[in-house]
């Protein structure tokens, strides 16, 4: 009788503890096998070493004195025919292939070990989730969203999404990773972007975008302009990095240097995620999206309306190309990162032929920064793909069911909405501030006001 009652428990609780045992062991196994490690391992970063003194017996002073004070000074006789010579010890660079000894030591490595673990946790918690309710015929267990086993993957995706918000908000506010100029225009952007989360949430960009945010109140329209805000900031700076990246690894600068080439199935990757991220933007265009759907109360003399996808397809080709996007991302990583470590070659090969008597202070300092700063980038590549996979997976979660477990936070929002529309228009949101910044950018570097140097 007793262990009858065991399995019946078991068999109530199955889907919790099915998804807590695959967390413990993804985090044993993120553990053992250093998964985080393995995306940036094997990347090519550069040393340049520090000035060398010169084979002739170190450096020559360049005032000498006099050997006799009383000596009359001598009459200068034109210019002095000696010629400089170059130190070319000084010129050289090394390459070096990334492991993970070298990756421990880089700044921010903590915080992309743990926003990657969060985020793999919580999406493979997710889709175990939804995997268990299709084999229920896709209907959520009665009892309560721990019972049906929703409860688990909201808080994960929750706890990994705060992750990488915190870990943005550290990056962004590095001192030496970014300019003092970039950092004030990125708060600039993002009270930009908390104004105009507001005139959305309020409803006055009905017209422009294809978006149902009217069932939040006053408190939900704040905290989602809030959001806006962050992300717009956050990104400004990433999106920067992914221009130079995408400039530089499509050979737009037409170096033609061997060194920092990229590969032809490199560049299709490249050319692949912008496309990629561009278009998903465009699906939410109130102009475009109704002539991509059919409307039941289309005019007959109209092809507006009339021809298209249905709406239930239409949602779905949404959400499918949100997906596409941040799977494009996710791949095109180690290609920008790989960009981002030989910029700094690039910086070095133009210093070393800038002038005959070349200064590579600049570029030295450029090489260790990229070098010192590469998880910190990383972070900022990798933050914005899982972000809007983490959104989506928010709107794939029963707010109800979650509603009756977590009473504080669905006292201030409403779960329902916040779960589904809320959780694509946030995926949405960062999908179209990465495209936005990013053509910015890559115009401004067609146009020549900017240049990577």
């Amino acid at each position: 009788m007793q262990q009858a009652l065991v399995w019946q428990s078991i068999q109530a609780y199955k889907i919790p503890i099915l998804e807590i045992s695959l967390a413990v062991s993804l985090t044993l196994l993120s553990t053992l096998l250093r998964f985080p490690a393995l995306l940036l391992h094997g990347l090519l970063t550069y040393i340049q070493p520090d000035n060398a003194p010169s084979q002739n017996g170190g450096v020559k002073a360049a005032i000498r004195r006099p050997s006799d004070g009383n000596a009359e000074p001598k009459p200068r006789k034109g210019k002095s025919k000696e010629k400089f010579e170059f130190d070319e010890n000084q010129a050289q660079i090394f390459r070096l292939k990334l492991d993970e000894g070298h990756l421990q030591s880089r700044l921010y490595f903590k915080d992309y070990w743990y926003s990657f673990t969060y985020s793999l946790i919580s999406l493979a918690c997710l889709s175990l989730h939804k995997y268990l309710a299709a084999g229920e015929g896709g209907e959520e267990r009665d009892g309560g969203a721990f019972v049906n086993g929703s409860l688990i993957p909201a808080i994960l995706i929750l706890v990994g999404i705060l992750k990488l918000f915190v870990s943005l908000g550290k990056v962004s506010f590095e001192r030496s990773a970014s300019k003092r100029s970039e950092k004030r225009f990125g708060l600039v952007v993002g009270v930009l972007g908390f104004v105009l989360g507001f005139i959305v949430c309020s409803g006055f960009a009905g017209s422009v975008l294809d978006f149902d945010l009217n069932s939040l109140d006053g408190y939900g329209k704040f905290f989602i302009a809030f959001l806006m805000g962050c992300i717009g900031g956050f990104l400004y700076m990433a999106a920067g990095k992914n221009a130079r990246s995408f400039w530089i690894g499509t050979d737009q600068t037409r170096s033609n240097l061997s060194i920092i080439s990229c590969g032809g199935f490199a560049k299709m990757i490249l050319y692949g995620n912008y496309i990629s991220v561009a278009l998903p933007v465009l699906l939410w265009i109130r102009p475009l999206s109704e002539i991509l759907y059919k409307k039941d109360s289309g005019n007959a003399d109209q092809l507006v309306g009339r021809l298209g996808f249905a709406r239930s397809e239409f949602v779905n080709l949404r959400i499918w190309s949100l997906v596409a996007s941040a799977c494009f991302q996710l791949v095109a990583i180690r290609p920008n990162l790989q960009m981002f470590l030989n910029e700094a070659v690039l910086s070095w090969y133009q210093r070393l032929h800038a002038s005959r008597v070349p200064d590579l202070d600049f570029s030295r300092a450029k090489v260790f920064l990229h070098n010192h700063f590469l998880c910190l980038v990383g972070l900022q590549f990798f933050a914005p793909p899982i972000l809007v996979l983490l959104f989506l997976g928010l709107s794939l979660i029963d707010g109800n069911s979650v509603k009756n477990n977590m009473h504080m936070f669905c006292g201030l929002l409403p779960c329902s909405a916040f779960t589904k529309e809320v959780g694509v228009f946030m995926a949405w949101w960062v999908v179209f501030v990465w495209t936005v910044f990013t053509s910015i950018s890559l115009l401004f570097y067609r146009r020549g006001t900017l240049s990577v140097s």
